[in-house]
C-alpha cells in the first residue's frame, strides 16, 4: 500500500529494525543492501553511490579531474597528513587553498577527521565510543532515532535497506551521541550530518566528527529551543544587506523571517539542498574555515535567486518567494559556479563575530538571556587545533590493514638452537684420515696398519689439540698441518729463512709450518 506523507507518495514498508532489535528481517540476509526493498543490481549507481535519479544534477555539475592531476593532489595530501601539525601552524594558507581546490576522494574521510579535530579527540578518548555503543541508550531517544533512519538518503546504496549496515552504523552513532551529551539529546538534523560522515569513514570516526561539528563548528544548533540557529539567521539577514541590498529589501518588505528558509540549509550543512558534488566541495571548505562558509553559501543562493529585478517580478508575495527559494535553479548549484561564488563573497570570520555580538545584544534586549548557553564557536580547523593541546602520537596515522607476524625468538633460544645444530652436524660426520697433500721426498710413508677406533664424541669439543697427536690426523686439525712424525725434520738448506708466522705462537712446532709455507 502507498500512503501520502507531506504531499509525497511513499511506500508503506515494515517497521524499522536495528541492531537493538531482537531479530533481523529475513530479507536482510542478502549480500548487497541495494538488492533489498526492490532495488536490484541492475539499478546503476553514480560514482557517489546514489541509485539513479536521487541526486539530480550530480553528473552535470561534477568536475572530473585528469587522473594524473588527481594523483599529484593525493601525494600532496598524504604529505600534509603525515606532518599535519607543522602544516596547520606554519602553512595553513596552503592547506586552505588545497581545501578550496577539493580534497581527493580517496583521502576525503581522513582529511575531514583531521580538519575537524576528530582524530585528536578520538585518540584522547580511547574506548569511549565502544563504551557508549555497548549501553542500551535512553528509550525516548532510541525510538525517535529508529523512526528517522530510513529518511536519511534513502536512495544511497549504503542506506537503501532497512536494517542494513548503513542504518545500523547510523543508529549506533546517533545513540552514542545522546549518551555523550544527554543534556542535548537528539535532533533530527543531526542524522544527515552523521550520514554524510559515515559515507566517508567508520562509525567511531564518524561519531567524533559529529561531536566536533556539534560542539566546535555549529554549537547550540541542535540544542532545545534552536536559539543558536535563530541567531545565525539574523546574522545571515544582516550580512545580506551588504552582499545583495535588493534581496534584503525584498525579504524585509514581505516580512519573511530567515528561520523560514535557512533552517534546513544551515542545520544540515546543505547536504539536503545541493547536488552531491557541490555538497562535498562545500564540506571541504566548511571543515577548514568554519561557519563562514555556510553563511557564504546561503548568501550566494539568496543573491542568485532574489538579486535581480527580473527575478523579483516573478515573486510578488511571501508565498511565491518561499516557493522560489525551495526550488533553486540547478545552474546556481553547479559545483564550479558555486565554489567561485563562495570564494568571492566578502565575508570573513571577523565579520561573523562582529555581527554575532550585535545580534546577541538585540536578542537579550528583546527576549532576555539565552536559555541554553552553548560553548564558543571555533572558526576553522586551525583555531580548533590550537585550542586543544595535542600530542604527536595523537596525529599518527594508524594502519587499517594489520598483518600478524610471529614474535621473534629470544636470544637464549637462538643460541641453544645453534648449539644443537652444531652438535648434530659433528655427530653425523665420520672421522676420515686426511693425507698430507704436500709430502716431501724425505717423508717415509707409514706402514699400513688398521685404522684406530674413533674416539668417543662428546658434546664439548676441545679448543686446543693435545701435543701427543696420533699419526692419523683427526678432522679437527686443519689441512695445512702435516703429520707430527715429520715435525722435527730440518728444512732444506737451500731455501731462504721463513718469516715469522702467527702460527709460531701455537702449540705446533715451526718446522712443519715452514715446510707447508714454502711448498
Amino acid at each position: 500500500m502507498a500512503r501520502i506523507e507531506n504531499g509525497r507518495q511513499s511506500l508503506d514498508t515494515m517497521s524499522i529494525r536495528t541492531i537493538g532489535s531482537s531479530r533481523m528481517d529475513d530479507e536482510n540476509s542478502f549480500g548487497s543492501d541495494s538488492e533489498i526493498d526492490g532495488f536490484t543490481s541492475d539499478r546503476q549507481t553514480d560514482k557517489y553511490g546514489f541509485i539513479g535519479g536521487a541526486q539530480q544534477h550530480t553528473e552535470e555539475s561534477a568536475q572530473d579531474l585528469h587522473p594524473q592531476v588527481l594523483r599529484q593532489r593525493e601525494v600532496k595530501w598524504l604529505d600534509m597528513l603525515s606532518h599535519w601539525d607543522k602544516w596547520m601552524i606554519k602553512r595553513f594558507n596552503k592547506v586552505r587553498l588545497r581545501c578550496q581546490k577539493g580534497i581527493p576522494p580517496a583521502l576525503r574521510g581522513r582529511a575531514w577527521l583531521y580538519l575537524s579535530g576528530g582524530k585528536v579527540k578520538k585518540e584522547q578518548n580511547q574506548g569511549k565510543f565502544q563504551e557508549l555503543d555497548s549501553q542500551p541508550g535512553d528509550p525516548k531517544w532510541v525510538d525517535v532515532i529508529e523512526k528517522d533512519l530510513h529518511r536519511q538518503f534513502p536512495f544511497h546504496e549504503m542506506f537503501v535497506s532497512r536494517g542494513g549496515h548503513g542504518q545500523q552504523d547510523l543508529f549506533r552513532v546517533l545513540k552514542a551521541y545522546t549518551l555523550y551529551r544527554p543534556e542535548e539529546g537528539y535532533c533530527q538534523a543531526q542524522a544527515p550530518i552523521a550520514a554524510v560522515l559515515l559515507m566517508h569513514m567508520p562509525a567511531e570516526d564518524a561519531f567524533w566528527g559529529l561531536v566536533q561539528i556539534c560542539e566546535k563548528y555549529l554549537p547550540g544548533y541542535y540544542s532545545p529551543g534552536l536559539e543558536a540557529i535563530q541567531l545565525d539567521g539574523e546574522i545571515l539577514f544582516a550580512l545580506l544587506r551588504r552582499v545583495s541590498p535588493l534581496a534584503f529589501r525584498h525579504l524585509e518588505k514581505h516580512k519573511i523571517d530567515p528561520i523560514l528558509y535557512m533552517t534546513e540549509w544551515f542545520m544540515c550543512a546543505f547536504s539536503r539542498t545541493l547536488p552531491w558534488a557541490s555538497v562535498l566541495r562545500v564540506w571541504d571548505m566548511f571543515l577548514c574555515d568554519g561557519v563562514k562558509i555556510i553563511l557564504r553559501v546561503g548568501l550566494v543562493l539568496l543573491k542568485c535567486m532574489l538579486g535581480t529585478r527580473e527575478k523579483l517580478k516573478a515573486c510578488q508575495g511571501q508565498y511565491e518567494t518561499m516557493e522560489l527559494l525551495r526550488a533553486i535553479e540547478p545552474r546556481y548549484m553547479q559545483e564550479g559556479f558555486m565554489v567561485r561564488e563562495i570564494l568571492e563573497v566578502p565575508v570573513t570570520a571577523r565579520d561573523v563575530e562582529k555581527e554575532n555580538h550585535t545580534q546577541l545584544k538585540r536578542w537579550k534586549k528583546s527576549r532576555g538571556e539565552l536559555n541554553f548557553k552553548s560553548p564558543p564557536r571555533m572558526h576553522g580547523a586551525r583555531i580548533i587545533m590550537l585550542s586543544e593541546p595535542l600530542r604527536r602520537q595523537d596525529l599518527q596515522q594508524n594502519p587499517t590493514i594489520v598483518l600478524e607476524v610471529p614474535p621473534p625468538k629470544l636470544k637464549k633460544e637462538e643460541k641453544q638452537s645453534s648449539m644443537k645444530k652444531r652438535i648434530s652436524i659433528k655427530k653425523s660426520q665420520p672421522v676420515v684420515e686426511i693425507p698430507n697433500p704436500y709430502s716431501l721426498l724425505s717423508d717415509v710413508p707409514p706402514p699400513p696398519s688398521d685404522p684406530p677406533a674413533p674416539p668417543p664424541v662428546s658434546n664439548e669439543t676441545p679448543e686446543t689439540v693435545p701435543e701427543t697427536v696420533p699419526e692419523t690426523v683427526p678432522e679437527t686439525v686443519p689441512e695445512t698441518e702435516t703429520d707430527p712424525s715429520h715435525q722435527q725434520q730440518a728444512p732444506p738448506t737451500d731455501l731462504p729463512c721463513a718469516k715469522e708466522s702467527p702460527l709460531k705462537r701455537s702449540t705446533q712446532s715451526l718446522s712443519s709450518t715452514e715446510q707447508d709455507t714454502y711448498l
